[in-house]
């Protein structure tokens, strides 16, 4: 009897010093990941995934990116359309995709995962979870107390940036609406992290009672109720990008948009989608330009944003 607990107290040891070092997080998809340790070789099929490693510090370890990644010349480019065993042959220990890739390609997560391959799926829809979401890849690549300096530094240049803004009372402050999707007259859901650069710059939100559509950003409004509150618009924003390839000229053109209030008053401005949209520190750029457009004369120069 004395022999088998001298090898069954080692292996509890064993086992629970294992746990002890185990980390985990939960995905945008609700899936738990539990790791031993930090990952290494790391696929990254979505640009603000790269931007985010790379400011945690993190260079060598993304070993192939996506073909929008601009950040890493040189470095394999792989697409969640490939087949999977061209991102196998590159031997990743995790690979980093959004929910939108595990909907649209549930095969490349399968045949991933049954070759051992971890894949995590984030993307923060609104922007209560953007510092989680920097948490998460922190602890996925043992970078924690390098996310909570993203964190800090975030919160120092939001206040930099917003502080001259307290001067402007509440009935001051420019009405917005601001255009996600103009062929489809979608705007953002009140809680996304666009609305909070918009309103981080002192806009507010015309559209606040815009309806999210599914777990996306996205809300639907319409033009009937756009111009329903035609009057009340003092300038009229819109994301540029690939998602919305739209030109002021395409927003002023509208029919029934000339009664508009800013497009009246040429108060019609684009906003690169990267700035807005993306979860990535470049935010910090977004809600300095558009407090730019909203507020010309409120300090603008010698701001510094990063």
């Amino acid at each position: 009897m004395r022999s088998k607990v001298c090898l069954f107290v080692p292996c509890l040891v064993l086992l629970f010093a294992t746990l002890a070092v185990a980390a985990s997080i939960v995905d945008s998809e609700q899936r738990t990941l539990v790791f031993a340790q930090p990952f290494k070789r790391i696929i990254s099929l979505y640009p603000a995934h790269t931007a985010n490693l790379l400011e945690l510090g993190l260079n060598r370890e993304i070993i192939a990116c996506g073909p929008s990644d601009t950040r890493l010349p040189g470095r394999p480019v792989v697409q969640f359309q490939d087949d999977p065993e061209r991102l196998l042959a590159l031997k990743p220990d995790l690979v980093l995709i959004r929910p939108m890739i595990s909907r649209g390609y549930p095969n490349l997560v399968r045949i991933l995962e049954k070759n051992n391959v971890r894949v995590v799926s984030l993307q923060p829809t609104d922007a209560s979870e953007l510092f989680a979401y920097w948490e998460a890849l922190g602890t996925l690549t043992g970078r924690e107390q390098q996310a909570k300096a993203m964190v800090d530094t975030f919160n120092e240049k939001l206040a930099e940036i917003t502080a001259p803004l307290h001067k402007i009372p509440p009935e001051k402050r420019k009405r917005v609406y601001f255009e996600a999707i103009h062929r489809q007259m979608k705007t953002f859901a009140p809680s996304s992290i666009a609305m909070f650069v918009l309103e981080s710059a002192g806009g507010v939100n015309i559209a606040i009672d815009a309806e999210r559509m599914r777990e996306t950003n996205i809300a639907a409004y319409g033009k009937e109720r756009i111009l329903a509150k035609a009057d009340q618009i003092d300038l009229y924003l819109a994301q540029n990008g690939r998602m919305n390839p739209v030109s002021v000229d395409d927003i002023v053109r509208e029919p029934g948009f000339g009664v508009i209030k800013a497009v009246r008053d040429n108060q019609v401005f684009l906003v690169d989608e990267e700035m807005v949209s993306r979860p990535t520190m470049g935010l910090l750029d977004g809600i300095g330009f558009v407090r730019s457009l909203l507020y010309p004369d409120y300090g603008q120069e010698g701001l510094s944003l990063r």
